[in-house]
């Protein structure tokens, strides 16, 4: 071979070279981690992941086929644990499933893996981003709702339940989206005459000792605002709630599903779904600190009437009418 057409050959050879890297980059498995703080075996926490799936396989990526997805489902003392486990797999993209309790966890995990959260309620009061329109770091996602919304439940629990005077407010009070909730609570308690008396969602026998202690005064009904303690222990609380008949408020419909009275709060499967967007786009590239937080779209309105029944209540007839789902 002539040195002039080895040369060639040679030059033509080193071009081909990152554009079969490239396609081979192209081609290669990608992978999440999704952290849960929930039990593996919790239903909910298994339709939202089906969710997150499903809007995945809709934008080309399949579990199994060109993406691995990696999730752990952790409790109060394993979370951390999990979060680390899952960062040093070296994801392209991490979900924190279960609002701040898993983003908090993950960001002390990583500061460089792009994080997706899917049900914060405050991420700037949180310290998660700088903004909603520009977060800025290495996470972005979706908001449950303003702060002002919690007081539409006060509301609800005096519709359906008139007789009420007094609200147990379940929160948490570990995290600000617990306290802000139930500030927001508080600011409309006047207007409706009833005095409300702060839960603390922190462990089961708490729970019990303090709905106790609250249920045996008269007029009584519970708010239960949105955390993933207050979501662990939902079947404890429904079952309380029913226990000393106290009508209540949920921020999830899976509290209703499981036996509660009424809920309001945003559709969190329609959630995960537009979580898979994000995780597409960071998958294609682009960072999550110029993915703007984005806002609920569609919220669901839930109420049990066999729950209603046993607590004697009659559910006013505009109240069933703006219902989205009705329990029989």
């Amino acid at each position: 071979m002539k040195r002039r057409e080895f040369i060639i050959l040679l030059g033509g050879s080193a071009a081909a070279w990152p554009l079969a890297a490239r396609a081979q980059q192209g081609d290669r498995m990608r992978r999440i981690g999704v952290l849960m703080y929930l039990p593996a075996d919790d239903p909910e926490g298994q339709a939202r992941l089906a969710a997150l799936a499903q809007g995945l396989k809709q934008l080309g990526w399949s579990d199994g086929g060109n993406l691995r997805i990696d999730t752990r489902w952790a409790n109060a003392d394993d979370i951390r644990r999990h979060a680390v486990e899952l960062a040093a797999l070296a994801p392209d993209v991490l979900v924190a499933g279960t609002g701040t309790a898993t983003v908090a966890p993950l960001l002390q995990a990583t500061r460089t893996v792009p994080i997706v959260f899917v049900t914060v309620i405050d991420p700037v009061g949180a310290g998660f981003v700088a903004s909603l329109a520009r977060p800025g770091g290495n996470a972005t996602g979706f908001t449950l709702y303003e702060y002002g919304m919690s007081g539409k439940w006060l509301e609800l629990l005096k519709e359906i339940a008139p007789r009420v005077t007094r609200a147990a407010v379940f929160r948490d009070p570990a995290i600000a989206s617990g306290i802000g909730q139930f500030g927001a609570v508080q600011a409309v308690a006047p207007s409706l005459g009833v005095e409300l008396s702060p839960v603390d969602v922190r462990d089961a026998g708490e729970i019990e000792r303090a709905v106790a202690a609250f249920a045996s005064g008269l007029n009584g009904g519970l708010i239960v605002t949105a955390s993933g303690s207050a979501t662990g222990h939902r079947q404890l609380i429904v079952t309380l709630a029913a226990r000393h008949r106290l009508p209540t408020v949920y921020s999830s419909r899976v509290f209703v599903t499981a036996g509660g009275l009424i809920s309001y709060g945003p559709d969190l499967n329609d959630q995960f779904r537009r979580a898979a967007g994000y995780v597409d786009r960071i998958l294609k590239g682009e960072k999550p600190a110029d993915l703007p937080v984005q806002a609920p779209t569609k919220f669901e309105l839930v109420i049990n009437l066999k729950t209603a029944k046993a607590l004697g209540l009659e559910v006013p007839s505009t109240l069933l009418a703006r219902a989205d789902e009705v329990i029989e």
